[in-house]
C-alpha cells in the first residue's frame, strides 16, 4: 500500500465521500478538490462502498451493478479491500445525489425512497438507474434543484 492510499484509508461508518470530508479528520474538516481526486485516483476502500449501501439501502450487488461492477469483481474487490479509480469515481457520483437527495427532501428515508422511484421527468426510470452516466446524474442533480426551488418538472 503506498502513501496515497493509506492516506484514503477511511474508519468510519458513512462515506466520507459525500461530505468531501477528510480521512480521519473530524466531521466537517473537506478535503479539497486536489485531495477528493488523489483518493478516487488511489481508489476507494470498499468501507466506502459498504456504507454507502447501507445508506442507499441497497444490496451489495444491486449497488455493484450501478457501479458497472460484475459479481466475480466484487468479490476481488472486496478481497483487495480497494475499489479502482472509475468505480471509486461512480461511487462518489452516487454519494453526491444522495447528499443532495438527503439536503433537498429533508431526510435519510425520503432521498432513499426517492431515488429508487420511478419519476415522470426522468422517462419514469428511477434515479439510481438514471445516473449510470454523468450526463444522467446531472439530469438527477437538475431535477433536484427543480425539486427544491418548488418548480413543477
Amino acid at each position: 500500500m503506498n502513501k496515497k492510499e493509506k492516506a484514503c484509508d477511511l474508519i468510519i461508518e458513512e462515506p466520507a465521500a459525500i461530505y468531501g470530508e477528510k480521512p480521519g479528520m473530524p466531521k466537517g474538516e473537506a478535503m479539497g478538490p486536489g485531495e477528493t481526486v488523489a483518493c478516487i485516483r488511489a481508489g476507494l476502500p470498499m468501507v466506502e462502498f459498504e456504507a454507502l449501501q447501507a445508506l442507499l439501502g441497497l444490496g451489495a450487488e444491486e449497488l455493484a451493478g450501478h457501479l458497472g461492477i460484475s459479481r466475480s469483481t466484487l468479490v476481488r474487490r472486496r478481497k483487495g479491500r480497494r475499489l479502482d479509480p472509475q468505480e471509486s469515481d461512480r461511487l462518489l457520483r452516487y454519494a453526491r445525489l444522495y447528499a443532495r437527495a438527503k439536503s433537498t427532501l429533508g431526510d435519510e428515508a425520503a432521498a432513499q425512497q426517492w431515488l429508487k422511484a420511478p419519476t415522470r421527468a426522468l422517462g419514469y426510470e428511477n434515479p439510481l438507474q438514471f445516473a449510470e452516466t454523468e450526463a444522467g446524474a446531472r439530469e438527477v442533480e437538475n431535477l433536484l434543484g427543480r425539486i427544491e426551488h418548488g418548480v413543477f418538472s
